[in-house]
């Protein structure tokens, strides 16, 4: 079947009615906002004249769209370079561009997707170019025209609830059906915008799989022991090919066509998992390239030579005949080049994680089964820590006792993140809850400014209190509403904390009975609501009461697990207010200034850990590697890292003169060979954290003549 023939990308329909996305006028200058009204992100269109956008029918985009508008214009402007993706009325990609780019075409009607931090489409007729410069795309037509523009939220949110026993058979039939919420079973479900929340679980009376909730059939089938070690494991993968979940004598998968892996090796289960898991969605992003978005990919010229595989042909072919073709080559002929996994999970094989499998399998995780029980300890630091406290003039406790709490360290990988489901305080892993998970579902659509909400209780803190006020407001682009407080009251106290905020940045004292506040201590676990989104609690012993505010509505927090000392924790709260507030998530920001501080590792997260505060108009986060070499000579390494709109497989692309390839969206490095000028010019593309000489500073704080 010729590309002109497969099924056009317009029958997916959008899963809600609700409204998530909103469009409003510049206030500066001529064009249009386009907000996400859920992940709190924002893109500007610069037009060549004033707009007054009009409402019209979403169904009119060959994509799924939450909103729709029209305005007139001779040419829209983006601000920055974006990669756009220009189709024709068939829906045949005619093009695809990236900086230094020019291409015209004639007369005709065309849709023109803009990959930026929220999914936007054009529909125009007449004849269209597109030309980037440095700086900018450039969309112009032949005069004023009627440009229909659409948005989708990069939000996903599960259609169903599933209800099973505690029997491992009943929960195996419910991770069977997590893949209903594919929206498609061809290799583009390697993206993660077609790759649908699973269903909720609950552990109820029996088993229930409400009307309307039916998996596609695919004829893959995973056989696993009927126990919740291999179910968990097992979970991404059966969700990611669609399998059917059965019991069996031995761990296999299974195809229709008689096609046998083994899931059992030497290698052991859970790593057989993951290879599988790792494997098949790679060749995925590799074979798609033969579809809707056919890019030059870095990862396909990386491997393709060899491979026995023809991309042309096994796109056309039915997904369980991909996974046979994809398990007949060794693993290591493409393991160099696998993305970095964002996401290992470490799941307790317990009956009640069961409602957690939803979420875990959302992030497409590695999971793995941890055996180690908790310990008991009263105190947790870093060698280098304990020796910074002995020169210290105050540390940010409040009690001299320290909090009595277990801990578990899971085993390292070589995942960005991982998250604990289980009992204990885990330590370099987020502490994922289910209410965490639930809480960011809840999240409902807000119009405005980001609301930050900063509390400095103690005045010998205050420069921390100026410093992330300074950083929070730095923003023109996407204007932040700040309030600071300092010296509140229990009363007071309990009036912000239960008060709407994206993000409280807390500066204090907290111990076991919990705030210090100007009249005595208020304990969050007396808050019936918890009115912000995230929150940071730089103060010591902060993790039970962090705890509470999750419980009590709040979605993810950064919190300290021991006491820090107060000269560390300023420099901490500057560096993740800076990294938040260029759409960092909490989890990737707590990982980048981790390696900054020498009190890094007394820091960690509780709830979602993939939650961010806003993103607007530019690509990923990442950060830069900077490294001398002889002459005027550089060497960089670009390391991207998650957000709403870059998961695992996205596609990024340093905007950087004579790098032309697509490459997977992933933490692993690119380096790049660059002179001054380039790496100058590069790096004023806009703010981004850069390791230089083991430090990490800012672009917009280098003195390029002293490099």
């Amino acid at each position: 079947m010729s590309r002109s023939d497969r099924p056009r990308a317009d029958h997916f329909e959008p899963e809600s009615d609700t409204l998530e996305v909103s469009f409003s006028t510049l206030e500066d200058e001529a064009g249009l906002m386009v907000s996400d009204l859920i992940e709190r992100n924002q893109f500007r269109l610069f037009t060549d004249c004033p707009v007054s956008p009009t409402p019209v029918d979403p169904g009119e985009h060959q994509f799924p769209v939450d909103a729709a508008v029209a305005v007139a214009a001779a040419e829209i402007a983006l601000p920055t370079v974006v990669s756009v993706c220009v189709r024709n009325e068939a829906g045949e990609l005619l093009a695809e561009t990236d900086h230094s780019a020019y291409e015209e075409f004639p007369e005709g009607r065309y849709s023109l997707e803009l990959c930026g931090p929220i999914k936007i489409y054009l529909r125009v007729g007449g004849p269209v170019t597109v030309a980037s410069d440095v700086n900018r795309t450039h969309i112009g037509f032949d005069g004023v025209r009627e440009v229909r523009v659409g948005a989708r939220s990069h939000h996903e949110g599960p259609a169903a609830t599933l209800t099973t026993t505690s029997n491992p058979l009943d929960v195996m039939a419910a991770v069977s059906e997590f893949s209903s919420a594919l929206k498609t079973t061809s290799p583009e479900r390697s993206y993660p915008t077609l790759r649908g929340h699973p269903p909720l679980v609950e552990l109820g009376e029996q088993l229930e799989v409400p009307d309307g909730v039916a998996s596609p059939e695919t004829g893959v089938q995973l056989e696993l022991p009927a126990e919740y070690e291999s179910i968990y494991v097992a979970a991404p993968l059966a969700y990611y090919l669609a399998a059917d979940v059965v019991p069996g004598d031995r761990p296999r998968l299974v195809t229709d066509d008689g096609f046998e892996h083994d899931l059992d090796t030497v290698r052991g289960f859970e790593t057989e998992v993951e290879r599988v898991l790792k494997q098949t969605f790679f060749l995925d992003c590799v074979t798609r390239t033969e579809g809707y978005y056919s890019v030059d990919l870095h990862e396909r010229g990386a491997v393709e030579a060899d491979l026995d595989l023809n991309f042309e042909w096994l796109y056309d072919q039915p997904l369980r005949t991909q996974v046979e073709e994809y398990l007949s080559l060794p693993f290591g002929v493409v393991e160099d080049e696998l993305p970095e996994w964002r996401m290992t999970s470490h799941v307790a094989p317990t009956p009640e994680n069961v409602e957690l499998l939803p979420f875990v399998t959302n992030d497409l995780a590695v999971v793995r089964t941890p055996q180690d029980q908790p310990e008991p300890s009263s105190e947790v630091q870093t060698t280098a820590a304990s020796e910074f406290f002995r020169d210290a003039s105050f540390t940010r406790s409040a009690s001299a006792d320290g909090a009595a709490r277990s801990y578990v360290q899971p085993e390292a990988t070589d995942s960005l993140e991982q998250s604990w489901i289980g009992d204990g305080a885990p330590i370099g892993a987020s502490k994922a809850t289910t209410n965490a998970f639930y809480n960011r579902l809840d999240r409902t659509p807000a119009e405005g400014n980001i609301g930050i909400t900063v509390v400095c209780n103690d005045p010998r803190m205050a420069d921390e209190r100026d410093v992330v006020d300074e950083v929070y407001a730095s923003r023109d682009e996407l204007p932040f509403d700040v309030r600071v407080h300092h010296d509140l009251t229990r009363a007071e106290l309990r009036e912000v904390l239960s008060a709407e905020a994206d993000l409280l940045h807390y500066i204090g004292h907290i111990d076991g009975e919990g705030f210090e506040c100007a009249d005595g201590k208020l304990d969050a676990t007396t808050l019936t609501a918890a009115g912000p989104d995230a929150f940071l609690l730089n103060a010591c012993q902060s993790y039970e009461q962090g705890s509470a505010l999750i419980d009590a509505g709040a979605i993810a927090g950064i919190v300290t697990l021991s006491d820090v000392i107060n000269s560390g924790a300023v420099r901490m709260g500057r560096m993740l207010a800076r990294l938040l507030n260029r759409g960092f998530t909490v989890g990737s920001a707590l990982e980048v200034a981790r390696g900054d501080s020498i009190i890094g590792d007394q820091y960690t997260i509780i709830g979602d850990s993939s939650l961010s505060l806003a993103r607007t108009d530019g690509g990923p986060p990442n950060v830069c590697v900077v490294r001398r070499r002889s002459g005027d000579r550089y060497e960089l390494e670009w390391q991207t890292h998650p957000s709403t709109s870059f998961g695992m497989g996205s596609l990024v692309i340093p905007h950087l003169d004579g790098v032309d390839e697509h490459h997977l969206w992933s933490g692993d490095s690119r380096t790049f060979d660059l002179t001054r000028e380039e790496l100058r010019q590069f790096l004023s593309l806009e703010t981004v954290p850069v390791k230089i000489d083991g430090s990490l500073v800012w672009s917009d704080e280098l003195d390029f003549s002293k490099l």
